[in-house]
């Protein structure tokens, strides 16, 4: 809500966007290059936040090409990771092979969400039509005639008031625009959060990202060429209990379950240095309402099961791109208009959401909550182990997605 306080500025657009993430940032970018006069509104001074979502998945990459743009990204410093492998026990499972997806792109790229975000604030910029203002951070939507025709932001040089014929809710998980918008969420459920950390990279150290499942414990690392990114994962709501046993038990656990990295465990200073995710399975039951649309976590937060959510909220913004465009070039959109991107979108987010919700409560959850020494390696895995072909489908439902987008002329 807004403090009722006059705006220091007031602009009129035809797209307002909040929130500067992926979905955002791509939706900016596709509408600017489509002629739509746009702005987005990214409430942090910078793209600049760690242990975000950084696995740009093929069906993103296939995206850059179709944009003309995959050369000039895959310039930027980033990992290829053409396989995907874990460890159950002592026992190394490959998962899923890319190498036979139909895209430009058989790998997963490796890069720092802000990175990629900088990446296509950059070539947004290059249209006039696109504007980007940072510590813009939206605190209400304005409403005339059940109409949503505008928002109120908090900015450094006082309160701004923004026009739309549309506004796009692209504010992540925790959105202020879906909750000032009264739309209903759907819970899921999620048995485990992330404790994510990182750890220095040393000579002899495995060049290659993986996830360990041992009893009672999954960690999973990310290779970011001189560091690791690690998650560890622990049973729902469970931080404090990892807090009140202590620092060094925390660092022996880590150590327990990667034993290559026990002479570095004590990098982890301080609770400081372990960042907590709350892990969330959710989405709205309605993304939209007259004048208003969201999507990407806004309208779907997904569990970092396969990194899939960056690149789910890509296909949304490549969606609505194709779907709004040109009805913005002429003006308000209408409720049709905007049900359509949802009913594009809606039934990709449901399986995948139930595919994320199956592993979960089916393979995390007791991997978490054992009390063996070992388990029984799980069939579809000893089929993926004995059965290489087999490991395509796992590549095409992690690489590509369900029903991935692309982008129109």
């Amino acid at each position: 809500m807004t403090d009722g306080s006059p705006a220091a500025e007031t602009l009129a657009v035809r797209c307002c966007i909040a929130g500067g993430g992926p979905a955002g940032m791509m939706l900016g970018f596709l509408l600017a290059r489509a002629g739509v006069d746009v702005l987005v509104l990214e409430k942090h001074p910078d793209f600049f936040r760690d242990f975000r979502g950084d696995t740009i998945h093929p069906s993103t990459l296939e995206v850059m090409y179709e944009l003309g743009l995959l050369e000039q990204f895959l310039n930027r410093p980033h990992q290829e990771l053409r396989e995907l492998r874990g460890w159950i026990g002592d026992a190394m499972i490959p998962v899923a092979d890319f190498s036979h997806l139909p895209t430009h792109c058989k790998f997963i790229a490796l890069m720092p969400q802000w990175d990629f975000l900088d990446f296509l604030a950059q070539q947004a910029k290059t249209y006039a039509n696109f504007r980007l203002r940072v510590q813009a951070e939206v605190i209400g939507l304005i409403e005339e005639g059940g109409h949503v025709v505008g928002v109120r932001a908090r900015t450094p040089a006082g309160a701004l008031e923004v026009r739309a014929d549309l506004v796009v809710g692209a504010d992540g998980r925790h959105s202020t625009v879906r909750a000032q918008a009264g739309l209903q969420i759907i819970d899921l459920g999620a048995p485990m959060d992330v404790l994510w950390m990182r750890l220095s990279q040393r000579p002899g150290d495995p060049k290659e990202s993986m996830g360990r499942f041992d009893p009672g414990h999954v960690f999973v690392m990310i290779d970011r060429g001189d560091y690791w990114q690690c998650a560890f994962v622990i049973p729902k709501d469970g931080f404090d209990e990892v807090k009140r046993r202590g620092l060094d038990a925390f660092r022996a656990e880590v150590a327990r379950v990667a034993p290559f990295m026990a002479d570095r465990v004590n990098e982890i200073a301080d609770w400081d240095h372990v960042k907590l995710l709350t892990v969330a399975v959710e989405r709205l039951r309605q993304w939209c309402r007259p004048g208003l649309l969201c999507i990407g976590d806004a309208a779907h937060a997904m569990s970092p099961i396969g990194g899939i959510g960056i690149n789910l909220a890509i296909q949304d913004a490549v969606a609505t791109g194709n779907l709004l465009a040109e009805p913005l070039r002429r003006g308000p959109v209408t409720l049709d208009h905007l049900w359509a991107v949802q009913r594009r979108r809606e039934l990709p987010t449901r399986i995948t959401q139930r595919a994320q919700v199956f592993i979960q409560n089916r393979v995390i959850g007791p991997v978490l909550t054992t009390q063996a020494k070992s388990f029984p390696l799980p069939l579809p895995l000893r089929l993926l182990r004995d059965w290489p072909f087999l490991r395509r489908i796992p590549a095409r439902i992690i690489g590509m997605g369900v029903r991935p987008e692309h982008v129109k002329a």
